[in-house]
């Protein structure tokens, strides 16, 4: 987004403000944070044709590569070597997201909540074994964080002026 930003600020499309704000707003699109920002700006030049013009050049070209690269996968994958190297990128892509999970869940951990650190897994595992889609897992998760009671206030800690600052790490 950093490069979409010089290009339109360049071009005195968005200012950093606008530029702020659409960043803000497109993080809370599930889905490609770049194609919500650039239907913000297509919308902030040209409105509804705009919006469209922006999403067709964001996402037509990458899906065009998209296609021929699953066209080309498909008559490769006929291939032995190639079929190993699939499942090696298969292999590396799990361990990605276990690491990830992994280092999401050691602040639990390491503060001693045990029972919370279960309940996640549970609710993660069992959310998989369901097939649910990224979608609605967001949407289920968004539901327990708005039953869930809240923790209380956050703990302070005296910043370098002396002055209590939020502990914003967990």
């Amino acid at each position: 987004m950093e490069l979409l930003r010089r290009s339109f600020e360049m071009r005195k499309w968005v200012d950093a403000p606008t530029h702020a704000l659409f960043v803000a707003v497109s993080r809370l699109t599930p889905g490609t944070n770049i194609l919500a920002y650039c239907a913000a700006v297509g919308w902030r030049l040209h409105g509804w044709p705009g919006t469209v013009a922006a999403l067709a050049a964001a996402s037509v070209p990458a899906s065009l590569v998209i296609f021929a690269l699953a066209a080309t996968l498909v008559r490769l994958d006929r291939y032995p070597a190639v079929r190993v190297a699939l499942s090696l990128g298969t292999l590396v892509a799990a361990v990605l997201v276990l690491s990830s999970a992994w280092n999401l869940l050691k602040p639990y951990l390491r503060a001693g909540r045990w029972r919370f650190t279960l309940l996640i897994s549970a609710i993660a595992g069992g959310l998989y074994l369901a097939d649910l889609t990224p979608v609605r897992i967001l949407l289920v998760s968004a539901l327990v964080g708005a039953v869930m009671p809240p923790r209380g206030p956050l703990p302070s800690t005296p910043g370098n002026d002396g002055q209590a600052r939020p502990v914003t790490h967990v």
